[in-house]
């Protein structure tokens, strides 16, 4: 079974690209995820300029990839689920390159910001989350007209 789950922080803007062959979207970001650490290892570790943290590469796909390119910038806290990928290639040296990374399967926004990123993709009307509108019917409302049965069902 390959399936990771992993909350942490954006280390710095998502990139969005379209894959010229299919017109997929793909967005990769790196997710800072804490080590779990006690206070006093954590110190030492930050005193001896070593990571307290593991830095994941991410790669998301599809609408969600530009969801994520669009409301995600770097700092936000997310969760993501996922499998761990790896694959390889040959550098421009000739040398064989390895890479692994988290292709995702849900991402999770657990903070938001005030809606689209600044430079970033502006997404259609019915796309993507919009802080701005309200989808939950006021709860006063809800039942008024069901009439004067008490029971609306």
């Amino acid at each position: 079974m390959n399936n990771v789950v992993l909350i942490g922080r954006l280390t710095k803007d998502p990139e969005l690209r379209y894959i010229p062959s299919t017109g997929n979207a793909n967005t990769r970001f790196t997710l800072a995820v804490d080590k779990q650490l006690s206070r006093d290892k954590k110190q030492e570790m930050e005193s001896k300029g070593q990571p307290t943290a593991d830095f994941i590469n991410i790669g998301v796909w599809g609408k969600q990839a530009e969801n994520c390119a669009n409301y995600l910038a770097k700092g936000r806290l997310v969760a993501v689920q996922g499998r761990i990928q790896t694959s390889s290639f040959d550098g421009q040296d000739g040398q064989r390159k390895y890479w692994t990374e988290v292709v995702a399967s849900n991402v999770q926004f657990l903070e938001w910001g005030d809606g689209p990123r600044q430079g970033g993709q502006q997404p259609r009307r019915d796309e993507g989350y919009n802080p701005d509108v309200n989808v939950d019917p006021p709860m006063d409302d809800q039942f008024e007209s069901a009439g004067s049965d008490p029971f609306p069902f």
